[in-house]
């Protein structure tokens, strides 16, 4: 650029200023000024006063950690602006709140019109980002081409497919028709969750974990994968340190951190890791946090708007979507996704060889909404667009970078349990044990079927913001302990008898006052009649025990499976499952801390739709629909992986690439991991 446009460029940016200035001037009460000269003049001083006051605001706010960012940035505007119309001659105001309106009205105008002439938002957020994020120099040995891997939560195969072909997704749509990429499918085995597919992913371990949540009767401990602890706890028993990102990697908003060197918002590294300067500092330009903060509201108003008018419409599978959904929405789609972002920008112009982020905008949406519902697709569009500035802003990076698009498992849709039979499983297991026993009344029910996944990555940020230390930390924390106290069963005042939790349509039963994994000959002495009139009820599509003369047996409303046996008595419950379904139920069974009965929702045959034992329209956790097909996008140049079944099998193939592109060292692993507990 000549220094002759150079000039002609800053003139322009400075009456365009000025003339957004006087229209706060002119609309805001308690502000005025003089002349017009005055406008252009306090136009003049705010850009200077913004270079100049910009980076020490970021270095105090990067102190400060994430609740640092958060009321810097909150505020940034508002002092620079106010110190802009304390030293302009010929303005005037009457104290910080004009001054506080006047700079948000300023910086959504300038917003607005930035927008419109730059025709979409994401052209804007890649300026931003690479105006904020410095960029490191490699050395030429470190020149070697990076891999971002995009895992996109909950995708299903064949939604991808269509969403390809149809175009809506424009960035992985190009990439697939040229060629540059290939899109294979992949199996998520038993249980279809995010966590024990990112055991896989992550760490070649899917077989540490059973479900989304479940009981040790060993520790006596109930654990749910989505908070801090119980994911530390969870990662300590599976990790051996030589995960998929363990040589120099970087995990972002993830469950576990694949043994990554930089995990940021990674439920299982806890509180403590905050933003760098560099990230502070985007944040307090006028299109970071502003842009996040508007664009959160306009979520949320979207949210109320759809879910009224699923009702309206008696749109049917739904749910009730008025409740801290919705405040949940606009964070998950809108500030978590631009922080995903920029945290990758960040990692990416730092060189960092191979960085895996989760982006959990669909998953959300389509458990509330439904998988293939158009609020569902608009997130999916979503983050095919945050891909798109990904890609323009690798042309910027010291080092290229290829790029690998994944899911976790996919998605199912159905009426509830309890929505079909107007009780949860935890009662319809009471009811049936043994219901001639006086002691079976008496008893007491510890259950954990709620809703909880929607919190995982929520919970994450506000635990980072926890870390810091004033009100807005104190608030945060308490957020947390709030969340997972009433997420958590309330603790009995005697030992219960009874424990049943869900992972989407994957639902366990324990009696807790027996140590050891009860067998099908021990449930039927203890609880006559229980095994079979369960299996036998409509919302269940099988139960499985473990037999001590047969092994593995699942039961169903017509027949028997004796899995290691090879024999079925009557119609075999697992055929509307699919062909994978005996292999899967049998590795399932054989994983610790699974229940004593191992409960499978209904499939049903006209639709595939199956019945989640949590409020959720979608789900994943069993088996049944489009819960168990995943999806991997990968360069095409690379080797063809072979048929992927198993989230360990997709974590074999990601080394293999990562060492054919010598971004993986070949060292011995230094222990053997175990299960946890």
């Amino acid at each position: 650029m000549t220094h002759v446009m150079m000039i002609r460029r800053s003139v322009i940016l400075l009456l365009a200023s000025a003339a957004l200035l006087g229209l706060v001037v002119a609309i805001v009460p308690g502000i005025s000024a003089t002349t017009d000269g005055s406008v252009v003049l306090a136009a003049a001083v705010l850009g200077v006063l913004s270079a100049a006051l910009r980076p020490a605001l970021a270095s105090l706010a990067a102190m400060l950690g994430w609740v640092g960012v958060m009321i810097v940035a909150l505020n940034a505007q508002a002092i620079i602006f106010y110190a802009t119309l304390k030293v302009t001659p010929g303005i005037t105001f009457t104290g910080f709140w004009p001054a506080f309106w006047g700079a948000w009205l300023y910086a959504l105008l300038v917003g607005c019109v930035g927008w419109a002439f730059d025709v979409h938002d994401d052209e804007l957020l890649l300026r931003d980002v690479l105006h904020s994020t410095p960029r490191s120099r490699l050395d030429a040995g470190r020149r070697t081409p990076g891999v971002v891997i995009v895992q996109i939560d909950g995708l299903p195969a064949p939604l991808l497919r269509w969403s390809v072909q149809s175009g809506d997704l424009p960035t992985l749509s190009r990439w697939i028709r040229s060629g540059g990429h290939r899109m294979a499918d992949w199996r998520a085995q038993l249980p279809a969750t995010t966590p024990a597919s990112q055991a896989g992913l992550l760490h070649g371990r899917s077989d540490a974990v059973p479900a989304f949540r479940w009981y040790e009767k060993d520790t006596r401990r109930l654990t749910v994968t989505n908070h801090p602890k119980d994911a530390a706890y969870v990662e300590k028993g599976l990790s051996d340190g030589r995960g998929l990102l363990a040589d120099g990697g970087a995990s972002i908003g993830n469950i576990f951190s694949g043994d990554a060197e930089h995990t940021l918002l990674t439920i299982s590294a806890g509180r403590g890791h905050g933003p760098s300067r560099a990230f502070a500092a985007s944040y307090l330009r006028p299109y970071g946090f502003m842009r996040a903060l508007l664009l959160t509201i306009g979520e949320m108003a979207k949210e109320l708007y759809q879910g009224h008018r699923q009702e309206t419409r008696g749109i049917e599978p739904r749910i009730n979507r008025r409740s801290s959904y919705v405040l949940l929405r606009g964070l998950t789609n809108v500030l978590l996704r631009d922080l995903n972002v920029r945290l990758l920008a960040e990692q990416m112009m730092a060189g960092t060889p191979v960085m895996y982020c989760d982006f959990t905008d669909y998953d959300e949406i389509a458990h509330h909404a439904g998988p293939t519902r158009p609020e569902s697709l608009a997130a999916l569009v979503g983050v095919d667009r945050a891909l798109a500035v990904l890609e323009r802003l690798a042309a910027h990076t010291p080092r290229p970078y290829e790029f690998v698009v994944l899911s976790d498992h996919g998605q199912s849709q159905g009426a509830t349990f309890r929505q079909r039979y107007g009780e949860p499983l935890e009662d319809v297991v009471r009811r049936l044990m043994d219901t001639e026993s006086a002691d079976a009344q008496r008893g007491v029910t510890l259950a954990s079927t709620d809703r909880t996944e929607e919190w995982s990555h929520t919970g994450t940020l506000l635990a980072e913001v926890g870390a810091g230390s004033g009100p807005v930390a104190t608030a945060s924390r308490k957020v947390v302990r709030r969340h997972e106290l009433t997420q958590a069963p309330a603790p009995a005042s005697t030992e219960p008898d009874l424990i049943v939790t869900a992972s989407g349509n994957l639902g366990f039963v324990y009696f807790p006052r027996i140590a050891h994994r009860l067998s099908w000959e021990e449930l039927e002495a203890a609880h006559p009649g229980l095994l079979t009139q369960l299996a036998a009820h409509d919302g269940v599509g099988f139960v499985v025990v473990d037999s001590d003369r047969h092994g593995p047996v699942v039961l169903g409303r017509g027949g028997i499976s004796y899995l290691d046996e090879g024999r079925v008595e009557g119609a075999d419950p697992l055929v509307p499952f699919g062909a994978r379904a005996a292999n899967e139920v049998r590795r399932h069974a054989a994983l610790a801390h699974v229940g004593d009965i191992v409960v499978n929702s209904r499939i049903d045959d006209a639709t595939g739709e199956v019945a989640a034992f949590e409020e959720l329209v979608g789900c994943h956790g069993g088996l049944g629909g489009w819960q168990s097909d995943a999806v991997l996008v990968y360069p095409s140049r690379w080797s063809a992986p072979p048929s992927l079944v198993g989230a360990d099998a997709v974590h074999a193939q990601l080394v293999r690439w990562l060492r054919e592109l010598g971004l993986r060292r070949d060292v011995p692993a230094p222990r053997t991991a175990t299960p946890c507990g």
